[in-house]
């Protein structure tokens, strides 16, 4: 067991994405009782064990689906009759959590004033924080010290290292429209759920024409989001960051951006019917 949390401590110190899996209620003959924990990876490797045989082989898909799906998922096996589909002749029933271990993550691409002001605020909130940029003295600790890590290099040799995942949000703060055509085939096709670029509806669209002539599908230009962040009239590092910041948040949580400010009169006839 001890083994086991050093292994999920080292894929949240690497962002390395996993699954654990525990037995979370055992009745009757079963291999693994209550507590038992198995640590899976994308590669299917595991540390641990739930049990082993078929219904360990069938918990380790389950939990490449979760890591690829970035949600949890409940899994019930009875173990009887393999005839009618059961992964055990032991005679008892198991149920088993797996919690897909993705750490949410800001990756800052483009680490300039408005980078470094997503970066501050990103670790405020709890986020894991990675940037990436071809300049080492701005992609540094001495520059952004909130960073968890640092991608140094032009875009086609840093970004394929970087672990991308559901719940990676992608922050281009970079500092003209020929970089984003360079790095948005490098990640267009990632898991990420939030791709944003930094810019005018201009700069857009120079960058959105200029990849379509290179063969992008429009269907994936439109994953983008593009001027990003919402509509503050922010003008400071910081106020865009805010802005970009709060867009983020609205698409992991679900909402919708849209003032919460209510009429009161609406209110006090609720309050008071009649």
């Amino acid at each position: 067991m001890r083994e086991l949390y050093e292994a999920i401590r080292q894929a949240y110190e690497e962002n390395r994405p996993a699954a654990l899996c525990t037995v979370i209620r055992a009745r009757g003959s079963v291999p693994r009782h209550e507590a038992a924990k198995m640590l899976v990876y994308p590669d299917g490797q595991i540390r641990g064990t739930v049990g082993g045989g078929e219904m360990e082989a069938r918990v380790i898909q389950e939990a490449l689906h979760a890591i690829r799906e970035g949600h949890p998922r409940l899994v019930r096996y009875a173990l009887s009759d393999p005839r009618q589909g059961d992964p055990g002749v032991c005679g008892g029933e198991v149920e088993i959590f797996i919690e897909p271990l993705l750490l949410p993550t800001v990756l800052i691409i483009g680490a300039g004033h408005v980078g470094r002001a997503v970066a501050h605020l990103a670790k405020w909130l709890g986020f894991r924080v990675l940037v990436s940029d071809d300049r080492p003295e701005l992609c540094a600790p001495e520059w952004i010290p909130e960073a968890d890590g640092f991608l140094v290099g032009p875009p086609e040799e840093a970004l394929p290292h970087a672990p991308i995942h559901h719940q990676t949000y992608i922050v281009l703060t970079t500092r003209n429209h020929p970089l984003d055509v360079r790095i948005l085939p490098l990640i267009l096709d990632s898991p990420a759920p939030y791709i944003g670029v930094i810019g005018s509806r201009r700069r857009w669209l120079l960058t959105a024409k200029a990849l379509l002539e290179r063969g992008v599908p429009l269907e994936r230009l439109a994953r983008v989001r593009s001027p990003m962040g919402l509509e503050l009239q922010a003008e400071t590092p910081e106020e865009i960051a805010v802005s970009i910041l709060a867009e983020i948040i609205a698409v992991r949580r679900g909402g919708s951006g849209t003032p919460m400010t209510a009429d009161i009169r609406e209110i006090l006839q609720e309050a008071i019917p009649g």
